[in-house]
C-alpha cells in the first residue's frame, strides 16, 4: 500500500463522537512510551502527524487520521501510566475500553510491545482481555533496532510462551523500527489485504 494522503481529522474522549462514515478503523495502542507516535509517523511517512514526546502518557484522546480517504488510523491513549494517578488512569481506561468494545468500525487493533522488555504482566492481561472479548488484534514489536538478533528472539519467544499458556492460536506478529523504517510495508500490506477482503 502506498500512502498518498494522511490527515488528522478529529480528537475525542467519547467513541460516539467519532466519524460516522463507516470507513474501517485500525487502532494503535500500547503502554506509554512504547513508540506509538513514532510508528504512526513512520507508517504514514509524515514526520509530525502524531505528536511524539519524551514524556510518557502524552496521548489522552482518541485521535482519528484519515488515510488515502479510505480508512482511519486511530491513535489511542497509552495504558498503564502510573504517574497519571488513580483517577486519571481510570478515566483513560474508560476511554480505551468503550472504544475497543463498542466501536463497530474497529477492524483491527495493533497492540505495540517494546521488544526490549521481558513479558509484562499488564500487556499479557490486556491481550487476554482482548481475546476474551473477541477483539481482533495483532502484536507489533517496536524498537527492534535496539536489540541484538539473539536478544530479540529471546524476548519474543518469552512473550509467545506466555500467551501459549492461554491461547491456542497466537495473533499475527509484526516487527518494527521507526528509526530504521522497518516493518511499515508489512503492516500496510496487512491493512490493505483486510480492506480488500471487506469490499468483497
Amino acid at each position: 500500500m502506498i500512502i498518498k494522503s494522511a490527515e488528522f481529522l478529529i480528537s475525542n474522549t467519547d467513541y460516539k463522537k467519532c466519524p460516522d462514515d463507516g470507513k474501517p478503523e485500525y487502532a494503535f495502542i500500547g503502554r506509554s512510551n512504547v513508540g506509538k507516535s513514532s510508528l504512526i509517523n513512520m507508517l504514514t511517512n509524515r514526520k509530525g502527524l502524531a505528536m511524539t514526546s519524551s514524556k510518557p502518557g502524552k496521548t489522552q484522546l482518541i485521535n482519528h487520521f484519515v488515510i488515502n480517504n479510505e480508512w482511519y488510523l486511530v491513535d489511542l491513549p497509552g495504558y498503564g501510566f502510573a504517574q497519571r494517578g488513580k483517577d486519571g488512569r481510570e478515566q483513560i481506561r474508560k476511554i480505551i475500553d468503550s472504544y475497543i468494545l463498542k466501536r463497530q468500525e474497529l477492524t483491527c487493533l495493533f497492540l505495540l510491545l517494546d521488544c526490549r522488555h521481558k513479558p509484562q504482566k499488564i500487556d499479557i492481561e490486556f491481550m487476554n482481555w482482548l481475546g476474551e472479548e473477541g477483539v481482533p488484534f495483532v502484536i507489533v514489536f517496536t524498537k527492534i533496532d535496539k536489540l541484538s538478533k539473539g536478544a530479540l528472539t529471546k524476548n519474543v519467544e518469552a512473550y509467545i510462551d506466555s500467551l501459549k499458556e492461554v491461547w491456542e492460536e497466537i495473533p499475527p506478529v509484526f516487527y518494527t523500527s521507526a528509526e530504521h523504517r522497518l516493518g511499515a510495508d508489512d503492516i500496510l500490506n496487512y491493512i490493505e489485504q483486510i480492506n480488500k477482503d471487506i469490499v468483497k
